[in-house]
């Protein structure tokens, strides 16, 4: 192969193959890589899949450096290599796109490339040599980002564009892309999608990250699916279906679809009248939001993250101080009150931030099942806790909601994301709520226990229950809910059937075009 052959057409170097060959890796009490094979070749996007605690992380982190195996070898175009940091790694060519990204806010786009580099002019800054390099990736692979624009002051989209020109300028000709479609619009993500089509066809090599088996098929050319640390296979995407990917992945038949049949709703539950909200800066983070949740309805709200969806669901649960508006319970103003006297009018709450505001990490899993109850009778008498009903209750949520765990008495934060956030939802939805607000109840789940959530979601919506859904997945909201509120800047863009609108429809609003403008187009 000629010289011009091995560069890509960026200038850097070609990865023709790079393999993985049985990679073990061992915790305490845990093997989490059991001889694991992987390849990726360049012009390829490479899908790896599984449920949590299946592997993939691990195996990445050995990739980049950040973990050293027991056993296995590296190969690259052939010749093994060592890996002992992210250093080796980015030596080697291979760089990472992480799901959260690893930018500094105040300072600009050329600034956050050139940090921890070199200069090329000694002691002084070499920013205009750094901002030509970017542009002259930028113009290649489409990116449109500007060299001197300040972090804080680009969008969602844009700020993932300038993680891809980072790695590129670093010289990746293999990207990790570990969740990278997780914060951005269905429209972002096409534009994102072309991107890697490009580079894949300009001969880099991808290795791409996801739960979502839509993007799956839309960009991928190979599958690796991980079970349990062990490798089930390696599979053309053409070849397969999603069915046969969440079985590889959970080991049984998966239910994709969600069976959310027409039923006729009830009273208001929840209403929201004209209600503001500011952050601790003075900004407004809500924006005059009205609409209501009826009983036997779910009410999804989908935007993109950082657009009002965390103070709108705190501003309900007493977290945050409603300025001026009503919210009202079954009818009765409940503005502004407490977190515990909301609880005490029928509400419950699956707050966003699972192991921050859901449960208490080095508490037992008994001890996570009583956390808002624990001073009422039958878990308590006067300042006495009683262990027997408290051990009792924990049992029963465990049983019922299939909570896979050693014991009642292990420490939760030992438990997968999956089985915490099961724990959780069994200890609100057991209090026998009026109204339920679930806030990202199936992030970094796997595709088994969203499957179950999402079933139990859907039994407690046939029961009556009113449920306000707040996701940034889309294919969840629109799935799930009867009607969809779209929110932008803490303003409501739309609110719409959800079989009548389409997931098109939907990233126009998340963008922040409104409803009457998007139907009318």
């Amino acid at each position: 192969m000629s010289e011009k052959n091995n560069l890509l057409p960026s200038g850097l170097p070609r990865i023709e193959s790079l393999e993985m060959r049985g990679i073990v890796k061992k915790f305490p009490g845990v093997l989490a890589n059991d001889h694991v094979d992987f390849d990726v070749q360049a012009g390829e996007i490479h899908a790896l899949l599984g449920e949590n605690g299946a592997g993939k992380s691990t195996l990445m982190k050995i990739l980049y450096g950040l973990y050293q195996p027991e056993e296995g070898e590296i190969l690259l175009n052939g010749e093994r290599i060592e890996i002992h940091s992210p250093t080796d790694s980015i030596n080697h060519g291979i760089g990472m796109i992480h799901q959260h990204f690893m930018l500094v806010d105040n300072v600009t786009v050329a600034e956050n490339v050139a940090l921890g580099l070199k200069s090329s002019k000694g002691m002084r800054l070499d920013l205009d040599v750094v901002s030509a390099r970017i542009r002259e990736l930028a113009d290649k692979y489409h990116l449109q980002v500007n060299p001197n624009a300040i972090i804080s002051k680009l969008a969602v989209g844009e700020r993932q564009r300038v993680e891809i020109v980072k790695a590129l300028y670093r010289g990746a000709a293999l990207l990790v892309l570990d969740e990278p479609t997780a914060v951005l619009t269905p429209q972002e993500v096409d534009d994102l999608f072309v991107i890697f089509k490009q580079m894949a066809a300009d001969g880099h090599a991808l290795i791409f990250i996801s739960h979502k088996l839509n993007e799956i098929f839309a960009l991928t050319h190979r599958v690796t699916v991980l079970r349990d640390g062990k490798l089930i296979g390696t599979v053309n995407t053409s070849d397969v279906t999603k069915a046969d990917l969440a079985n590889m992945m959970v080991g049984r038949e998966v239910l994709l679809t969600r069976d959310r049949q027409p039923r006729e709703t009830g009273e208001a539950r929840l209403v929201l009248e004209n209600v503001n909200a500011f952050n601790d800066d003075g900004q407004s983070v809500l924006k005059n939001i009205s609409f209501e949740v009826r009983s036997g309805e779910i009410v999804g709200v989908a935007g993109v993250s950082g657009n009002g969806q965390r103070p709108l669901a705190e501003a309900i649960a007493g977290l945050q101080k409603v300025e001026n508006g009503r919210v009202l319970m079954a009818g009765s103003d409940v503005t502004n009150f407490t977190p515990a006297q909301m609880f005490d009018t029928g509400l419950s709450y699956i707050p966003e931030e699972r192991m921050h505001d859901g449960c208490i990490k080095n508490f037992s899993v008994a001890e996570n099942a009583i956390l808002q109850d624990y001073v009422r009778p039958p878990f308590s008498k006067g300042i006495f806790l009683n262990f027997k009903a408290i051990a009792s209750h924990a049992q029963e949520l465990i049983e019922s909601f299939n909570v896979k765990t050693p014991s009642q008495e292990t420490l939760i934060k030992n438990l997968s994301g999956g089985n915490i956030q099961k724990l959780i939802l069994a200890r609100e939805l057991a209090r026998e709520p009026h109204v339920l607000i679930a806030a990202q109840p199936t992030r970094g789940v796997d595709i088994g226990a969203t499957e179950y959530i999402h079933g139990q979601l859907l039994r407690q919506r046939a029961a009556g229950l009113a449920t306000l859904l707040i996701s940034e997945d889309l294919d969840e909201v629109k799935a799930m809910s009867d009607r969809i509120v779209v929110l932008y800047g803490g303003e409501i863009m739309g609110i719409v059937k959800s079989d009548e609108v389409t997931i098109a429809q939907l990233g126009l609003m998340m963008a922040g075009e409104r409803a009457d403008e998007v139907f009318a187009a």
